[in-house]
């Protein structure tokens, strides 16, 4: 047992990658290896997500609950930037919406100012009030115009056609600055008040989302989004991808009648066509990820890190000594929240479709919150390992729990209460498989799989 935990402490990175991968191979050669690899691309999408909680937390003890509107503000910058624009949208309605945001951006500044300035509290009121009204008027004649631009398929002003790959530089830099917009109100709040700001504010992106349709369509989703990588059926009918997929099968072609050869051969580059389109995204994925990581570490390992982790072990002793504890927090909350907004922007360009309705705290925050406790926090690698942990289970659950009932129902009679009982509830086995891990790894290794290394500030 010694020898075990001696081993384990020393290789524990190398061993837990490895186990991780040693399942997804599992998967693959006993399921199939296009839902490895689907599997495999959003394990890689929440372990950036992950890794941007992970330095909001690890980094600076900053508890951010707010992790599914810095992902929808990603998100929607893919479709703000990469789809085509609604000629007849902004022809009808684009000038008099950009007036309105103009106008409404005017009012919130000249009543900052005037409020600095100290001027009267009735001349603000009156001010911002008269802004409003008009802002108002031109925002929703501006926005009734545009949706009632064939609302079943556009309904909304589009984007603007650039290259979906900017799009998601564009994410990261939107959720940046809605981070510092928030950050500058809600940093100054203690850390249950911060996590309840956060939460509300998130709810409030989501809440415009849904609601404004000229944005992006509201609840009618957006389809057909732009991507990196061909379509499959492209990829079918190009002459080099079915001599290729010819070449890797040929020996088990070449056992089969003519006839049925070329039947088979297009079953070939079908599924062939699914697993090459889903390995690229994971190349692009698997680039952004390391590159994070390795700016992450050399961060970390920084004096501008260690001067961080030392806010975060002690404030009041990093306060006396100088350091401006809100501004590094802002620095830090502005830094995690961009690369949340960067696989936000990911994960649609990866879905191929914008869902609202599919943002809900327990996939985009109580689960990436799960990610990092189990992973380890503080640990950029532990963040990772989380993510694939729990991503993995969380699909699985549904496999697991039916092979549990039936392992159960070997040893029961058929039409048992129970055995019924818990086939009709298989679904819900995800959620005390992940709370049974959670508390596992409280209770075990209570820093996560892999905890942060000690180092000497």
């Amino acid at each position: 047992m010694n020898n075990f935990n001696t081993i384990w402490e020393s290789h524990k990175t190398i061993i837990s990658f490895t186990m991780m991968a040693i399942l997804l191979l599992f998967v693959g050669f006993n399921q199939s290896w296009s839902l490895v690899l689907g599997i495999f691309n959003l394990c890689l999408i929440s372990a950036i997500m992950a890794l941007g909680v992970n330095i909001q937390w690890g980094y600076a003890g900053i508890f951010n609950v707010g992790i599914m509107g810095f992902a929808a503000l990603g998100g929607i910058s893919v479709i703000l930037v990469s789809q085509q624009p609604v000629v007849e949208a902004i022809e009808v309605g684009g000038l008099k919406m950009l007036f309105a945001l103009i106008l409404g951006a005017l009012t919130i500044f000249i009543g900052v100012f005037l409020n600095r300035r100290g001027y009267n509290k009735w001349l603000i009121a009156l001010v911002v009030i008269i802004g409003y009204l008009f802002t108002r008027y031109y925002f929703s004649d501006a926005a009734q115009a545009i949706e009632k631009v064939n609302p079943a398929k556009s309904g909304y002003l589009g984007g603007l056609g650039i290259h979906v790959m900017f799009s998601w530089i564009v994410g990261g830099l939107v959720a940046a600055g809605a981070a510092w917009s928030i950050g500058k109100i809600t940093l100054g709040l203690r850390a249950d008040y911060l996590a309840i700001a956060t939460l509300g504010i998130s709810e409030l992106i989501i809440y415009v989302i849904k609601n404004e349709d000229w944005l992006v369509r509201g609840v009618k989703n957006v389809s057909g989004l732009s991507r990196p990588v061909p379509y499959e059926i492209n990829l079918q009918m190009s002459v080099w991808f079915q001599n290729m997929v010819a070449w890797l099968h040929q020996s088990s072609l070449e056992l089969l009648p003519e006839a049925e050869q070329i039947s088979r051969l297009n079953e070939y580059v079908r599924e062939s066509s699914i697993v090459f389109i889903k390995l690229c995204y994971s190349g692009f994925f698997i680039t952004i990820l390391i590159a994070l990581i390795l700016l992450a570490n050399l961060a970390l390992d920084s004096p501008w890190g260690r001067k961080v982790r030392a806010i975060r072990d002690n404030e009041v002793a990093a306060s006396a000594m100088g350091k401006n504890i809100t501004r590094q927090h802002l620095q830090i909350f502005v830094i995690g929240s961009a690369i949340v907004g960067v696989a936000g922007a990911l994960l649609i360009t990866y879905n191929g479709i914008f869902i609202p309705t599919s943002y809900q705290p327990l996939r985009f925050t109580f689960l990436i919150w799960v990610m990092v406790i189990v992973g380890g926090s503080g640990n950029n690698l532990g963040s990772v390992i989380g993510a694939f942990i729990i991503w993995f289970l969380w699909i699985q659950s549904g496999p697991i729990g039916l092979w549990f009932v039936e392992m159960i129902g070997n040893f029961t009679q058929e039409g048992n209460t129970a055995t019924e009982f818990l086939e009709d509830r298989v679904h819900f086995l995800r959620l005390i498989f992940m709370g049974t891990l959670l508390l596992l790894v409280m209770r075990f290794t209570p820093g996560g799989i892999l905890p942060e290394k000690n180092k000497e500030l």
